[in-house]
């Protein structure tokens, strides 16, 4: 299957000698990650770029400022720009996560708590995100699965759901006549896909911390689906044993599937999913380019879906 990725390591994507010798005071910075408004210190975020995933994508990032402005946050209101407009007044610490359901330890987890055994070396990940428009974003964040093994899920755990936060007061979207969901925002993935390395839990990009409107202070990244599927703003993670409710697919289970992978020979009722508009480059009027399968990670995540019809199960 064609692929726009290189998933070898290269060399210059290996962590400098002198980065790995500071890795303990480095490591202890980046616990924080999720809680400060900026990576202040060169050394660190000289660290964390030079700390790139194996699994990045070898295309140029999407610039910060179209990243932070054109964003999908029906929490926020549905317009692109009001998740910019509106997410500052978002409080995100402290922040609790709750992981529960079929696991043998249940936890309530701060932010900072969850960062702490994150290793260095697998915290960047430039990725590739796509609705009916594509960007390249620089992630800072780690494998769920290193999440989920804290908490042992059992035997009858076959999908993990996932809830946002539902806070009216400083999320307009969420009251009176600017409501178009059911809140909380809930979404869901089988244990599998939740446990391969491409699903990230992201607390940052671009060597910073998460800006509010990209789903602050901890959000999922799956980005082999449309972008609808990677929840923002996470306050509970559950191991369950039936497939969980997703927020679009209950809304309008006829143009958003459960499972929403990548599919260009899927047409989404209303448009064509061939194509997809890469943001900033051109506004409007950019040339459009072809969809890859599973947005172009088919050769990582293609065999999860081994023998399922994917135009049946889209």
């Amino acid at each position: 299957m064609s692929s726009r990725h290189a998933p070898e390591v290269r060399p210059s994507e290996i962590t400098p000698k002198a980065v790995w010798l500071r890795r303990r005071e480095l490591l202890a910075g980046a616990a924080a990650l999720g809680l400060a408004g900026s990576l202040a210190d060169p050394a660190m975020a000289a660290a964390l770029a030079a700390a790139k995933s194996p699994l990045s994508t070898d295309e140029p990032p999407t610039k910060l400022e179209d990243i932070t402005s054109y964003n999908n946050f029906y929490e926020f209101g549905t317009d692109k720009g009001d998740p910019d407009r509106y997410a500052a007044k978002l409080t995100t610490h402290p922040w609790t996560v709750r992981v529960d359901g079929l696991v043998a330890k249940p936890s309530e987890y701060q932010l900072e708590d969850i960062l702490k055994p994150v290793t260095l070396e697998e915290r960047i990940y430039r990725l590739r995100c796509v609705e009916a428009w594509s960007m390249v974003i620089p992630w800072v964040g780690f494998p769920l699965s290193d999440l989920l093994k804290r908490v042992e899920p059992q035997g009858s755990a076959k999908y993990v759901a996932f809830e946002t936060l539902v806070r009216p007061d400083e999320m307009p979207g969420q009251r009176g006549l600017f409501q178009t969901l059911d809140w909380p925002y809930v979404e869901g993935l089988r244990l599998d896909e939740a446990m391969h390395p491409l699903t990230i839990l992201a607390v940052g990009l671009y060597g910073e911390s998460l800006p509010n409107q990209n789903g602050a202070p901890i959000r999922l990244v799956v980005p082999w689906k449309y972008g609808f599927k990677s929840i923002k703003s996470i306050v509970r993670i559950s191991l369950v044993e039936d497939e969980p409710p997703a927020t679009w697919n209950k809304q309008n289970p006829g143009e958003y599937g459960f499972y929403s992978n990548v599919n260009p020979e899927v047409d989404h009722p209303r448009w064509s999913q061939k194509t997809e508009r890469p943001i900033g480059q051109g506004g409007l009027f950019a040339k459009r380019r072809e969809t890859l399968p599973f947005n172009g990670y088919g050769d990582q995540v293609a065999s999860l879906y081994s023998g399922m019809d994917l135009r049946k199960y889209y």
